[in-house]
């Protein structure tokens, strides 16, 4: 198993965000989030990945405990050393790209494995092009962030995240921000991860897509998972009357 939480708890002041929430993603899985704005979804995510911290509850990479509840009721976290050892399992997308603009394209994709992984630079750079041309843009390997479209610019971003070689890839809407002729492409590249059994938890509101692509749909609402199954028990015969309103608005 790659990742587990359990029972994790977060809020914001008096807004509770997530109550309770406890899942697991498994080696080689697709895991669809999807629900309303405003029901956690984001919040979880950026929990995963630690660029949150929970209040209560346990997250384990790897059968490793990362952060767990300790005698007061309080998340305590590992030491900051073994903290980056758990980073380097997961890689986020985001909605807005968060491409360093005053870099070229290859620059944004090597400059972690050097910096921060300590890899050789020929190296790096050479993985960095090969993940470039299979996004289909090795050609902009020289271009910066402003001369690519958003879907391109989605595109090196996906790449930068797999150039870490993580065991996990997150995506938190990763179409939100792209005009519809643009979406499918990016949606092309995640399938083909899919394909290939990367592991990967999406944030999506594309529902043919998460129908299509993925092995367990989680539905969030109000900071809690009311349902998760198969995409075939979620979008073809739900359980719960909450999500089939909410499903319903996507068959209009």
């Amino acid at each position: 198993m790659i990742l587990e939480m359990n029972n994790i708890k977060k809020q914001f002041g008096d807004n509770v965000v997530l109550k309770d929430i406890s899942f697991n993603v498994d080696k080689g899985e697709v895991v669809s989030v999807i629900g309303p704005s405003g029901s956690g979804k984001s919040t979880l995510l950026r929990c995963a990945t630690f660029l949150e911290t929970i209040d209560a509850g346990e997250i384990r990479y790897m059968g490793e405990t990362a952060a767990s509840t300790d005698e007061s009721g309080q998340a305590s976290y590992v030491g900051t050393d073994r903290l980056r050892h758990f980073r380097s399992y997961c890689g986020l997308v985001f909605q807005q790209f968060n491409l360093f603009p005053h870099y070229s394209i290859l620059q944004n994709l090597v400059d972690a494995p050097i910096h921060v992984q300590g890899r050789d630079k020929a190296e790096a750079e050479q993985a960095a092009m090969e993940l470039l041309a299979k996004m289909g843009i090795a050609d902009k390997a020289k271009a910066y962030p402003f001369q690519l479209s958003g879907g391109q610019q989605q595109r090196v971003a996906i790449a930068r995240a797999l150039a870490m070689r993580p065991e996990i890839l997150f995506f938190d809407e990763p179409t939100s921000a792209l005009d519809p002729e643009l979406t499918g492409e990016v949606l092309k590249v995640i399938r083909q991860l899919a394909d290939e059994h990367m592991t990967m938890v999406v944030v999506t509101h594309e529902m043919p897509f998460a129908k299509a692509v993925s092995n367990r749909v989680l539905f969030m609402d109000g900071g809690v998972i009311v349902e998760q199954g198969s995409p075939q028990e979620v979008f073809d015969n739900p359980r719960e009357e909450r999500t089939r309103q909410f499903l319903r608005v996507f068959e209009r």
